[in-house]
């Protein structure tokens, strides 16, 4: 890859994270789990969503399923790098993903 395409995937990336960063914020905002909270993660994942449908009021949306993808992905790899004491081969284990994929997650969602 050479440094113009890194640049664009950069600017790409910085592009799709500040569009939905209001999106992702309302999703995530309308389930916060509290400590009674005893849903499933589907329950509560369809949940949200329904409240985003709703609140669209017309709009079109695009790119859903990497928005969910990243607002479902980012708590997922810090709960386990918690569990893991940070060790991030453990994590990678307890994923199922190579060191170096998790790594690039890592740095994606700004954990690392």
């Amino acid at each position: 890859m050479t440094s113009s395409q890194s640049l664009d995937q950069n600017l790409a990336q910085s592009e799709f994270k500040s569009q939905t960063s209001g999106e992702l914020a309302e999703l995530s905002d309308t389930v916060r789990p509290g400590p009674q909270d005893d849903r499933p993660l589907r329950e509560a994942v369809e949940a949200s969503l329904a409240r985003y449908f709703d609140h669209l009021d017309g709009s079109s949306v695009t790119d859903l399923y990497a928005m969910v993808m990243a607002e479902v992905e980012a708590p997922l790899l810090a709960s386990v790098l918690e569990h893991t004491q940070g060790n991030q081969t453990r994590a990678a284990e307890m994923l199922g993903l190579n060191r170096g994929t998790l790594r690039k997650k890592l740095k994606q969602y700004g954990l690392i």
